[in-house]
């Protein structure tokens, strides 16, 4: 999902069984209203309104991996603006309701950024009183 055509285009190319969605996230309606997906990926993106329909657009045994900058990166480069970068903790805080496997928060020396960064799961939903199963990659 993004909001400029151009962007989409190579992945429209490229990926002919996805869903691209074009769709300014910020400015319209939350384009994914009722649904919910097995992986949500978010990379290098905030927008804080949009946090609670994110988190819930991750289904019941389902997993959010979500990394963007942190406090910090204004020290070293773009961005720069505090509306862009997360506060310490911000990122484990919009994750209640979710299990948390691994986060991080901090300086990434590979990368040369500061950046949060989460793995989480929402339980798997109940049917009959008996949990679904998922497993573990590795």
């Amino acid at each position: 999902m993004d909001r400029d055509a151009a962007a989409l285009a190579p992945l429209r190319q490229e990926l002919k069984e996805a869903e691209i969605i074009q769709a300014d996230i910020e400015a319209g309606p939350w384009p994914l209203a009722g649904r919910a997906f097995d992986l949500v990926l978010v990379s290098n993106y905030l927008w804080r309104p949009l946090l609670p329909q994110i988190m819930a657009a991750v289904a019941p045994g389902g997993w959010l991996i979500y990394e963007t900058f942190a406090d910090g990166q204004q020290s070293i480069g773009r961005p720069a603006r505090a509306e862009f970068l997360l506060q310490p903790g911000e990122l484990l805080q919009a994750c209640q309701g979710l299990r948390v496997i691994g986060y991080e928060d901090g300086f990434d020396s590979v990368n040369g950024r500061y950046v949060q960064r989460v793995a989480a799961v929402r339980s798997p939903s109940t049917e009959n009183g008996v949990f679904q199963r998922y497993a573990l990659p590795g």
